[in-house]
């Protein structure tokens, strides 16, 4: 399989904030007061738990930044599942260098890996169906482009990155433009050939009147129950992808989409998932 990943220079100023943050305006004080220059070491991040790796780039370009000299040899690769005890990658060089960068590796390694396990649990819950998991824009300020990352990682899908990719006409623009013929109207005067339109329903009225005004190219389906799903997917007939959002917890993801909605979105990929314990060992 290949997995996803990004050239470097997109990542590096993400990952050389994060060490800037972290290294202050003095460096590693600690490190710089007990270890020697010359002292030199073999490290290894090391997973306690299984799941799903996600951030090994990252990992990656922290330690080159902080000391290019370092020999840095990835074991796995992002996307790869992983057991308690396995290796992930060994680091090589000086002994300040790699302890200068290993919190900033680690929280990226570890956070990254929390949101591709997260992922890979909602996927497996879909199985044997059409259905796709996509995340949402609910992501920590600053790290979209990282965590969108690894939910391709967990086997997921993106939604939009940000609110210039698509339009997605959502129940408060609805609300304040004055309903959702006007909406449809008023992005089919727009919307390029190369821009996808799509409208958030509550109801199955309201999803009638987007099938029969058109102008969307796919209908979110928001905090429907089970049956109304089912319902709408009939009403739809493959007209329109349909995405099911709204409290998409993992237990209902195969209930979900069992009534055959196109993707289901779920925040709780991005804003809940539970960092994987990776440590590093000396």
């Amino acid at each position: 399989m290949t997995y996803a990943t990004l050239p470097d220079i997109v990542l590096e100023p993400i990952v050389r904030n994060a060490l800037m943050e972290d290294l202050g305006t003095y460096g590693d004080v600690t490190t710089r007061a007990v270890i020697p220059p010359a002292t030199t070491y073999d490290a290894a991040i090391n997973a306690r738990e299984p799941g799903i790796v996600s951030g090994m780039q990252i990992a990656r370009i922290a330690f080159g930044l902080v000391d290019p000299s370092l020999e840095i040899e990835p074991l796995v690769e992002d996307g790869d599942t992983i057991a308690p005890g396995d290796t992930l990658m060994r680091i090589r060089g000086k002994a300040a260098s790699i302890l200068s960068g290993e919190r900033v590796a680690l929280n990226f390694a570890g956070r990254l890996s929390g949101i591709a396990t997260m992922t890979e649990s909602f996927v497996a819950k879909t199985e044997g169906t059409k259905t796709r998991i996509t995340c949402t824009r609910k992501t920590t300020p600053g790290l979209r482009v990282v965590e969108k990352l690894a939910v391709l990682h967990g086997g997921g899908f993106n939604h939009r990155y940000s609110l210039s990719d698509a339009i997605l006409i959502k129940d408060n623009h609805i609300a304040a433009a004055g309903g959702v013929r006007a909406v449809l109207e008023a992005s089919k005067a727009v919307a390029s050939h190369m821009m996808t339109v799509e409208i958030e329903v509550d109801t199955l009225d309201q999803l009638a009147e987007v099938l029969d005004v058109g102008g969307a190219s796919a209908v979110l389906l928001d905090n429907m129950d089970t049956p109304t799903l089912v319902e709408a997917v009939k009403m739809t007939g493959g007209r329109l992808p349909l995405e099911a959002s709204g409290n998409m917890k993992l237990e209902r993801i195969a209930e979900v989409a069992a009534t055959g909605v196109d993707y289901i979105s779920s925040g709780a990929l991005t804003h809940s998932a539970r960092t994987l314990d990776l440590g590093l060992d000396f």
